[in-house]
């Protein structure tokens, strides 16, 4: 799954209302991604796969349990009443990811 349906997914379940946008950014090269709230225009949209606290507050929001395995270098992000499990490597990108991924795995539920 892509970054885009991994970012709407997570976004329904955790109640963001936006549309998704891509732009280019000229003074750092880069292009960047996320959820526009409702059609914002700025740097201040949703994408917790790049901001920590966006991530955190996802899963404290959503009830998201995250578990560090030191002894597999990993992650894992779990929500036991809607049976997801997820694991990613043990970094900073692995853990948003995990807890994005696993946000998305809720939002795909009927």
């Amino acid at each position: 799954m892509n970054d885009q349906k991994l970012l709407e997914l997570a976004a329904k379940a955790a109640g963001v209302k936006g549309v998704w946008q891509e732009w280019w950014d000229d003074l750092t090269d880069s292009k960047s991604c996320g959820i526009a709230p409702n059609g914002a225009c700025g740097r201040d949209w949703w994408n917790p796969l790049e901001d920590d606290g966006k991530a955190l507050r996802l899963a404290i929001k959503l009830g998201i349990c995250i578990v560090f395995m030191e002894e597999c270098d990993s992650v894992v992000a779990e929500h036991s009443a809607h049976g997801v499990m997820i694991v990613e490597a043990m970094d900073d990108y692995g853990t948003r990811r995990a807890i994005v991924r696993a946000a998305a795995e809720i939002g795909s539920l009927p």
